[in-house]
């Protein structure tokens, strides 16, 4: 009968403590105070989007000049009237293309460069 005379000290385990202790001995609740943020920043995104801002806004031959034009028309209306004169140069652009018989995608690249040295010149400041 010496199988059956099994003592409590054989399933004895290194155990000892409640079920909401861990293996070092610290409570659970103690080990999710340490590992997650004490508070959850919710607020604006650091991004808000992509913007449209001109990367040499304020520089260029011609800024002083537009900043000071938009500052007397105001800016509603400087920029009608910057919408216009980027249209008729875009039409002018389009006719040239068309009289030397260059292509659409041509001419798109026209209307890109265009714009990249109104940029650079502060056309767009």
């Amino acid at each position: 009968m010496a199988a059956s005379s099994v003592t409590a000290t054989a399933f004895s385990s290194s155990f000892h403590g409640t079920w909401g202790s861990s293996i070092g001995g610290e409570e659970y609740s103690t080990l999710v105070a340490k590992t997650a943020p004490s508070r959850v920043r919710v607020g604006k995104p650091l991004r808000s989007g992509p913007m449209m801002g001109n990367v040499n806004e304020g520089k260029g031959i011609f800024a002083p000049l537009v900043v000071v034009t938009r500052n007397i028309v105001g800016k509603k209306r400087f920029n009608q009237l910057r919408g216009k004169a980027i249209a008729l140069h875009s039409q002018v652009i389009t006719e040239f293309c068309k009289s030397i018989g260059a292509d659409s995608k041509q001419r798109q690249g026209l209307i890109r460069l265009a714009k990249k040295n109104g940029e650079r010149l502060g056309f767009l400041a």
